[in-house]
């Protein structure tokens, strides 16, 4: 059986004051079998160390640059996450994608840089309402993956995560049914049993498009799904503890 994971993206929320309750809250709250990390804004990375170090509760950052050093002012390398203890970076976030312009490519590169730094990369996916409604979910699922496939191939993804996120369900209040979110995640796993059936079977397959205790433990009860990406049910501490225990 797959283990679960259940990782808090904080986007850009927070405050020193106010990040300090909830970490304090995450980690004396988070038991169970089920893996629990934060993925906080690149400013609070050392106050999420000093707070979770010698914890359950991992931490990481919400990008990374694709490259490793040089003249790329306000960008991020790996290896300076690895300094503050990162476990896990999300590369290829539909914000990134939809607000900055990370390509299918800067998203490839973004994960093997990843990679190499010895980070654990959640790759995000998932499709826009427009793209739903045209009935292309599977064909923009399977581009953004074989993007990632053809530059770092199969193998690397025994070391990563990947993350489903229907761009129409973030932040809208829409949610997935469990019956769509599975059919996604059973399409994903199976693009990567196209190459190797071992590392699809133990491949933990995250959703990300509105969790709410409400509805956690009919997600995390699919086959497919392994886990979740949480947005602002994150930013509470009662309910991101509450879909931990789901998981």
């Amino acid at each position: 059986m797959r283990s679960k994971l259940v990782a808090g993206n904080w986007k850009m929320h927070g405050s020193l004051s106010s990040n300090l309750a909830l970490l304090q809250a995450v980690r004396d709250g988070a038991k169970g079998a089920a893996g629990v990390a934060v993925c906080v804004p690149y400013p609070y990375l050392a106050q999420a160390r000093s707070v979770l170090d010698g914890s359950t509760v991992a931490w990481g950052a919400q990008d990374v640059s694709e490259h490793d050093q040089g003249a790329f002012t306000g960008e991020v390398s790996g290896a300076m996450l690895v300094d503050f203890g990162c476990r896990y970076v999300l590369a290829g976030h539909s914000e990134r994608r939809s607000f900055y312009g990370d390509t299918d490519a800067v998203v490839a590169a973004k994960f093997a840089a990843a990679l190499k730094a010895g980070l654990v990369p959640v790759l995000c996916v998932g499709e826009s309402l427009a793209e739903r409604e045209a009935g292309i979910t599977g064909e923009v699922v399977t581009r953004q993956i074989d993007a990632v496939l053809s530059l770092s191939g199969v193998a690397a993804f025994s070391r990563a995560v990947v993350a489903y996120e229907p761009v129409w369900a973030i932040g809208t209040g829409r949610t997935a049914s469990p019956a769509q979110a599975q059919e996604v995640h059973a399409l994903i796993r199976q693009r990567f049993a196209r190459d190797s059936a071992e590392v699809a079977s133990r491949l933990q397959i995250l959703y990300g498009g509105s969790v709410k205790p409400g509805n956690a433990k009919e997600l995390f009860g699919q086959p497919d799904i392994d886990g979740g990406l949480i947005g602002g049910a994150s930013l509470v501490a009662g309910d991101f503890l509450a879909i931990c225990a789901a998981a």
